[in-house]
């Protein structure tokens, strides 16, 4: 371990390092992965775009499950991995961070140039009328409109989802966007079957190609939306370090892979370049 971390921080001393973060990095706050060893019991097929937009049921069925599901992502805090992190950038070695997770950890812990590659919780947008708002508007909204709903939440998911009893679903009222008086809520972040903006990802791959190294931090790199930004370093001949627990489909392009608690060993990691 020791020597891993050593290997690690000569490759980060260099500088212009660009971090990938995942969900996999939250988990230590409280917050499942999703194909991690903390989301290998998710029974729930995350929310497609397409079923959100088209189905009022389904809809309504997103917004229990997050009205519920959003306590536990505000209540939650950084961790000594968010904070390692944020000390890198500090320290001057970072050029940037794109992350995967939509809870705002990392900005939490007092990162600065964080790019959320698919947007975040704390955030709601109108698809009629593209405002954005607080989270903590809508949730005030809703409970107001809901003032009776309760359930028990059984698991809680990287997203804000969780699991309720679904005769519970059903009772629960949608409110329209407060600027235009009707339009289609969404929380301000990218599902599944749902396209990263350009521009956003335009943003990402400069900040991989100006960089020294890709870091990749508690990504399994399973889907193409972070894996792209490996295979872009690779191709462009930029070293690649892993940091993550269990195997990821970015492991043949890494120069250094380590499998071990992301909290502890970037806690190491930062403390070599503390003055």
């Amino acid at each position: 371990m020791e020597d891993g971390i050593g290997r690690l921080s000569a490759l980060v001393a260099a500088g212009d390092v660009a971090v990938l973060s995942g969900a996999g990095l939250s988990t230590e706050s409280g917050i499942p992965d999703y194909r991690g060893p903390t989301g290998l019991a998710r029974v729930q097929t995350p929310m497609t775009y397409q079923a959100f937009t088209r189905e009022p049921d389904a809809r309504r069925r997103y917004w229990a499950r997050s009205h519920l599901g959003w306590r536990t992502i505000a209540r939650a805090a950084p961790n000594p991995g968010h904070a390692a992190v944020a000390a890198l950038e500090q320290a001057g070695v970072l050029r940037g961070i794109i992350t995967q997770n939509v809870d705002g950890l990392h900005q939490a812990a007092g990162a600065k140039r964080v790019v959320e590659l698919h947007g975040g919780l704390d955030r709601v947008i109108c698809l009629d009328c593209g405002e954005l708002s607080p989270r903590d508007v809508l949730d005030a909204r809703l409970h107001e409109a809901n003032p009776a709903f309760a359930a028990e939440v059984t698991t809680v998911n990287p997203d804000g989802d969780v699991s309720i009893d679904p005769a519970l679903e059903g009772e629960f009222r949608v409110v329209p966007c407060g600027a235009c008086g009707d339009g289609l809520l969404k929380p301000d972040v990218v599902f599944f079957g749902e396209t990263v903006p350009r521009e956003r990802v335009q943003e990402c791959f400069a900040m991989v190609e100006s960089a020294r190294l890709l870091l990749v931090l508690g990504s399994s790199l399973t889907v193409m939306s972070g894996r792209r930004f490996v295979l872009r370093a690779a191709k462009l001949g930029i070293p690649v370090a892993i940091v993550n627990r269990g195997v990821t489909r970015g492991d043949a392009y890494a120069g250094l892979r380590l499998d071990a608690p992301l909290g502890d060993t970037l806690t190491a990691l930062a403390a070599q370049f503390q003055s």
